[in-house]
């Protein structure tokens, strides 16, 4: 059980680095897809997609290291 619960932190960690990586202001998504990033703007669209999954795995990584201190 250990032994899954390492395996899904460690996916659940690389997925969150990616989220935060793509949240960087102006070289964000809207830069990446052809919009400037002179002006910060609401996230909408895609970029709030991001941001919502950003939380979860954040909240799922979480819960994964209380869940591996408890189980040992």
């Amino acid at each position: 059980m250990v032994k899954y619960l390492d395996i899904a932190q460690i996916v659940v960690a690389a997925l969150l680095v990616v989220g935060v990586l793509l949240q960087n202001r102006g070289s964000g998504l809207s830069s990446f897809l052809g919009g400037g990033g002179e002006f910060y703007a609401t996230r909408r669209g895609l970029e709030k997609t991001v941001l919502m999954a950003t939380i979860v795995f954040a909240v799922i990584f979480m819960i994964l290291g209380v869940l591996r201190l408890v189980i040992k």
